[in-house]
């Protein structure tokens, strides 16, 4: 009988410094799923996300594919507490424990397909998939497709994991996601963030 590949993970800064992303060589999610927590009382039904808040420094937590991106509380250095989040998350994942039992409604991302019909959210879909999200999820978090308003031209998206609350979030939004969409899908005309 082989024995089991040994779990690896590695620690990869992201844009927002109050983030780390910890990327795994296997699924930590599959499906495509996400789900994020921000506080202890969100964790219901997400075994892993109960136990990452019991560091004290652990302000939110945001679950994608083969990583999870850990927020930090204000005062805490990742030169301090990183290794800790490793090896906590690659033990975890050793002992191939439920990572989410119950996903959080309000949190997980829409299936693209159900924000379909028109040509135009066909397109921003496509692009979002083609372009967008692989780099965003590079950053360690996620872009959601909330509604596109075929009359103002508004397209809204709600950011997930490092992008919720970075510094450059506005940036990525407004010279990033909304220059690719107003250029390449007829009738966008802005693009803005909900909050989470």
């Amino acid at each position: 009988m082989e024995s089991p590949i040994p779990v690896i993970v590695y620690a990869e800064a992201t844009p927002n410094p109050s983030t780390m992303k910890y990327v795994a060589n296997r699924p930590v999610l599959a499906d495509g799923r996400t789900a994020e927590y921000t506080s202890k009382e969100s964790t219901s039904g997400a075994p892993m996300a109960i136990q990452l808040f019991q560091f004290d420094f652990v302000q939110a937590v945001f679950f994608c594919n083969n990583y999870v991106t850990v927020t930090k509380k204000e005062g805490y250095v990742w030169g301090e507490i990183n290794g800790m989040l490793r090896e906590f998350v690659k033990s975890y994942l050793e002992q191939q424990l439920p990572v989410i039992l119950v996903f959080p409604e309000h949190k997980e991302v829409v299936a693209p397909e159900s924000l379909s019909g028109s040509e135009a959210l066909t397109k921003i879909n496509e692009l979002l998939d083609t372009y967008i999200r692989p780099a965003v999820e590079q950053d360690g978090g996620a872009i959601v497709l909330k509604g596109y308003d075929e009359t103002t031209g508004v397209v809204t998206v709600m950011l997930q994991g490092s992008c919720s609350g970075c510094p450059s979030s506005q940036t990525t939004i407004k010279k990033g996601v909304e220059r690719m969409l107003t250029m390449m899908v007829p009738g966008v005309k802005e693009v803005i963030a909900e909050e989470v």
